[in-house]
């Protein structure tokens, strides 16, 4: 399949609409956008690599708020799923699907590995963002697999709570938490 054939592919199913417009939709967007503000300034009160997390911290979450409404993750799992029939394993994708996720765990796992190596020094001031962010890039990236049962879990809700919102939230909250930790503790420690 040519890189054309797929893109052609990918737009007959997907098109960048709005992919949540629901309430909580546009709430999960205010959030990431206030961590990519909260993270923007905690990045201007560090120095050495503190700044440059928080500032490549806060860039990111900007591109999460972004994608939150275009859905972009849907087009990926689009895109595998025209080459799974192009390619003529589309009735075994859930091995494939199961692979993708655990090379994304073990990824996501190796990337925080080492940047809490990189960052050591500063570990204590900046484990909770690390771990959000952790979380985020995996329940992203594992959703955008497709893989059935987890959206099958995802979709779960628990008194009106449907279980996407705690786990993509709760990325979201640790490092809004942690940021915001940073900036009193600096202002209580000025005082």
């Amino acid at each position: 399949m040519s890189p054309s054939e797929l893109f052609n592919c990918v737009l007959a199913s997907w098109s960048p609409t709005l992919g949540d417009p629901t309430v909580m939709g546009w709430v999960t967007v205010v959030c990431y956008l206030a961590a990519t503000v909260l993270s923007a300034f905690v990045s201007f009160s560090q120095s050495g690599r503190q700044r440059v997390f928080w500032l490549g911290l806060s860039s990111l979450l900007f591109a999460l708020a972004i994608n939150k409404q275009l859905d972009l993750q849907s087009a990926l799992t689009e895109a595998g799923r025209c080459l799974a029939k192009a390619q003529g394993w589309y009735e075994e994708r859930q091995a494939v699907q199961l692979t993708f996720i655990f090379w994304v765990i073990g990824i996501s796992l190796v990337a925080a590995l080492l940047s809490g190596w990189v960052l050591r020094r500063d570990l204590g001031k900046i484990w909770l963002a690390l771990v959000g962010l952790s979380f985020l890039l995996a329940f992203i990236s594992v959703r955008a697999a497709g893989f059935h049962h987890f959206d099958q879990f995802i979709g779960m809700e628990f008194s009106s709570i449907r279980m996407n919102w705690v786990l993509e939230l709760g990325g979201i909250a640790a490092i809004f938490v942690n940021g915001l930790w940073l900036i009193v503790g600096r202002q209580e420690g000025a005082r």
